[in-house]
């Protein structure tokens, strides 16, 4: 019996079959918002080339199946699609043509019938493979695209930071936007690969989108960091200032860092016994001073705690201090550390790569434009203590 023929005849009713097979299957979610002519997409390409491989009077049509199936995983990435539901396609294709063909296959001799299985689950295999080569090299040209791009914007705004403050902040601006879809578009990437991560390749792929977002939030905080310098120079800040609860300020930050904190196994322990309740300043920008001071803490400190002390002063002033057990600072760099974008380096303990080398000097400028004072004890090994002292009512 020529099973090659057979399943020419019923290559449209696998087809249906198959198509209403994928949009039952919970499993491919990727496939409720296309078409019948996007679901059905190379795989007509597929079977006919599978017909010509079982037939024994013509050659074996490999590169079709080879060509069909680039195509197919290179329009599955184009529309969304995570490996997982891709292999679930093809599980349901093997088994919509096994279900057509059981009849017609047991009336066949047993060397014919296992040549024909074999062969169907080759051809299926091969395309398998090549679909997810062509999906693979799609996700890595998309990928490579964002790092391109990532890589000009940085490029673009070393250059305006090196050789042209006066248009920084506007070039800064229109950075933030194409970035924050960059950064937006990988996430959502990565959180479908991660959904599947025994795919083939699929740890190569999670690589470079990961990358893609380390420097994506990277260039977004120097661009953030840059934008607040500039405001500051240019006079633009303009407070706000109402009572507050700095406790419940202190507690909201200390909350939003934990995870950072915990990943390091670092304790951060809060005494703001003897704060008053109420003070009157600006919220945002306490809050922002707060928190580059505990972040810088927390990054620069490897083992053992962070600590916030609070506490009232005379002449009506009241006074917070950050103390981490880290690296310490050499008395040689804290004469610089406020400066913008200087970052502590030696040797053996080069600066940090997501540092901008702006927290210190935003901190420092924001303290004085709270119409405080800032100052620094360390000892390199020991830790350092920043400690900020505003009066309990700042005047506008």
């Amino acid at each position: 019996m020529d099973f090659s023929q057979v399943l020419a005849e019923k290559t449209d009713i696998i087809l249906d079959k198959w198509i209403l097979a994928v949009r039952k299957d919970r499993r491919i979610e990727s496939a409720d918002d296309l078409s019948y002519t996007g679901v059905k997409d190379h795989i007509p390409d597929i079977l006919k080339a599978m017909v010509t491989v079982l037939s024994k009077s013509q050659d074996n049509d490999i590169q079709s199946i080879v060509t069909a199936s680039f195509q197919h995983g290179a329009i599955r990435a184009e529309q969304g699609f995570d490996p997982a539901e891709i292999a679930r396609e093809y599980h349901l294709l093997r088994t919509v043509i096994f279900d057509a063909l059981q009849a017609d296959l047991s009336k066949g001799i047993p060397s014919e019938i296992i040549r024909s299985m074999r062969l169907i689950d080759a051809i299926i295999d091969e395309a398998i493979a090549r679909c997810f080569k062509s999906y693979v090299e799609e996700r890595l040209r998309e990928l490579q695209k964002l790092q391109v791009s990532l890589t000009l914007h940085n490029e673009e705004l070393t250059q305006l930071i090196s050789a042209n403050q006066e248009y920084l902040s506007q070039l800064a601006h229109e950075l933030k936007h194409p970035l924050t879809s960059i950064i937006g578009y990988s996430d959502l990437f990565l959180r479908q690969q991660r959904r599947k991560t025994e795919i083939k390749d699929n740890f190569t792929n999670l690589e470079h989108i990961e990358r893609v977002l380390r420097n994506g939030r990277h260039l977004l905080h120097l661009i953030n960091d840059v934008l607040e310098l500039s405001r500051y120079e240019a006079g633009q800040i303009k407070l706000q200032l109402v009572p507050i609860d700095v406790c419940a300020l202190i507690d909201n930050v200390c909350e939003m860092l934990e995870p950072l904190a915990a990943g390091k196994n670092l304790q951060i322990v809060v005494d703001y016994e003897r704060l008053p309740e109420k003070l009157i300043t600006d919220s945002f920008q306490l809050q922002q001073i707060i928190t580059n001071l505990i972040s810088n803490a927390i990054r620069y400190t490897e083992s053992g705690t962070v600590i916030i002390m609070c506490q009232v002063l005379e002449n009506q002033r009241w006074a917070i201090a950050v103390s981490d057990t880290g690296v310490g600072i050499t008395p040689e760099d804290q004469a610089q550390i406020f400066e913008p974008y200087f970052r502590v380096s030696s040797s053996d303990r080069p600066y940090l790569p997501d540092s901008t080398g702006l927290g210190l000097a935003i901190v420092s400028r924001l303290v004085k434009l709270l119409q405080g004072q800032i100052n620094l004890t360390s000892q390199v090994g020991v830790g350092s203590t920043f400690t900020v002292i505003f009066p309990l009512e700042v005047l506008s």
